[in-house]
């Protein structure tokens, strides 16, 4: 559930049209292409439940904490506070 709330603040952010994102995408995407960012965002949340499922429990709680900061980075995005 996670993933998938990661996935839909990652796609409001790409699509705000902000300013500090839309010159991460020039200079991001100039680089790496236009949706390495989705693959990066996918790397992350496949190498968290690669770990969980190995038993190592603090791979779901650093995914957790990850969620909250991007969920608080989208906010002060998307309300205009940065």
């Amino acid at each position: 559930m996670l993933g998938i709330g990661n996935f839909a603040m990652h796609r409001a952010v790409i699509e705000s049209g902000h300013p500090f994102v839309e010159d991460s995408k020039l200079h991001f995407g100039k680089h790496f292409g236009k949706y390495s960012s989705y693959i990066i965002e996918f790397v992350i949340l496949t190498g968290s439940m690669l770990f969980a499922a190995a038993g190592y429990g603090i791979a779901a709680a650093v995914y957790v904490l990850y969620s909250v900061l991007n969920a608080l980075a989208a906010w002060l995005l998307l309300s205009g506070r940065f």
